[in-house]
């Protein structure tokens, strides 16, 4: 599929705005799926050259109605913010409704001016979801896969599969889309890492959730090998990668974020948070924990209201309707109300992203104690046999511990 550039604005140069893709996508490691949260994040002054134009619209604010400001709770906050802060950022970026300047999607991503050959690692939810959405563009993705029976479904989709990965190494961009720190080091720079047959010059684009230390390490390992390194993890699930509806967060040195800018923008919004790698990992632990938080509260809620004859649902319809209309409530309340629990983050990768982030707030000398609530019921989820559940299964939990069944949760009549 090929279609006509715009024209390009001020300070843009026709690399900046290249085009034409080949992508190779890989499934070592399951793929990471997360939290939709339409979080707003401002743009750090020293990338605003690189912001589009005033008065430019972001696509998302066009196909969703507006809503009403997120105020969240008080205490948990302000621990946000402290954690933030006192690991070096400016507490106004890990906070909502805060954008100075975001990006909007550019139609640069089947330009046939230059062609860019694109590798994505980690074939799970949401890395079949973005090649499919590579495919849709026009873009010739390829697959890695390590199951060779996966080849055939990849195949319906348009995607060219193989179970070859020197099919990788030629890669201008390559996006990694893996399940924690040591599934991104085992491949990039274990005994069999492809770190070292990628170019110099090439970019690996790490859109998973990772530690901010880890990211360091590979930032540094990159660099040693010439090549760049983009942390862009993203919020939103495979519904919202589907929909390009992903929130990605990106920082790292402004040249490869922008060589980055039309694959993240074609596949949702793009905020550019920074230089440094690690402010972007911090900004989507954080941010996953005000969803968990968010998830624990509303569970708790509906089992009070279940065990005194209410109707939980007309409890959330009027909190979304006035004070919390956030996609999280909206969306995770019903939910929650409906006993849906099929995985999106499961229970297990949830665990570890609560692992993390209560980690960056020990380092930071930050007490998250709501946080370590969370893991506490992630423990006793998993220990229950709700592993293989979504991160939502809070709620039966909730449920659970007040000792009703499975089958009780049902409205009143």
């Amino acid at each position: 599929m090929s279609r006509t550039a715009p024209p390009a604005r001020p300070g843009e140069t026709g690399a900046v705005r290249s085009g034409h893709f080949t992508a190779s996508i890989s499934a070592v490691g399951s793929g990471e799926t997360d939290s939709l949260l339409s979080t707003e994040q401002p743009l750090n002054s020293n990338l605003r050259s690189l912001a589009p134009i005033a008065g430019d619209r972001p696509r998302l604010y066009r196909a969703l109605p507006a809503q009403p400001k997120f105020d969240f709770r008080r205490h948990l906050s302000e621990a946000i913010l402290s954690v933030a802060q006192r690991r070096g950022h400016q507490g106004e970026q890990v906070m909502p409704n805060h954008i100075d300047e975001v990006s909007t999607k550019r139609d640069t991503l089947t330009d046939p001016s230059q062609h860019r050959k694109i590798g994505v690692i980690g074939l799970g939810l949401m890395g079949t979801a973005i090649a499919a959405n590579l495919v849709a563009d026009g873009c010739d993705v390829v697959a890695y896969v390590r199951r060779p029976e996966r080849v055939k479904d990849l195949r319906s989709l348009g995607i060219h599969a193989t179970t070859h990965l020197p099919g990788l190494f030629s890669s201008d961009v390559l996006i990694s889309m893996l399940p924690d720190d040591d599934a991104v080091r085992d491949v990039f720079f274990g005994s069999s890492g492809i770190a070292d047959c990628l170019p110099s010059g090439a970019i690996h684009l790490s859109m998973s959730t990772i530690s901010t230390g880890a990211s360091t390490e590979f930032a540094r390992e990159h660099e040693r090998r010439g090549q760049g390194y983009v942390a862009a993890p993203v919020f939103g699930n495979p519904d919202a990668a589907k929909a390009r509806q992903l929130a990605i967060v990106v920082a790292g040195a402004p040249e490869h974020c922008e060589r980055c800018r039309p694959v993240t923008d074609t596949l949702g919004q793009t905020f550019l948070v920074g230089t440094d790698p690690t402010q972007a990992n911090l900004i989507k632990l954080l941010g996953n924990m005000m969803t968990a938080t968010s998830l624990e509260v509303l569970g708790e809620i509906i089992t009070v209201l279940r065990k005194r004859g209410q109707d939980p649902q007309q409890f959330v319809d009027i909190m979304t309707a006035t004070m919390f209309g956030s996609r999280v409530h909206k969306s995770y309340g019903s939910r929650l109300i409906a006993g849906s629990f099929a995985p999106g983050l499961t229970m297990p990768l949830a665990l570890k992203d609560v692992r993390l982030a209560l980690t960056e707030a020990e380092l930071a000398g930050a007490p998250m104690p709501s946080v370590g609530v969370v893991r506490d019921r992630l423990i006793t989820g998993i220990a229950r046999g709700h592993g293989g559940l979504d991160w939502t299964a809070l709620g039966l939990v909730a449920s659970e511990e007040a000792g009703i069944d499975a089958g009780d949760r049902r409205q009143p009549a």
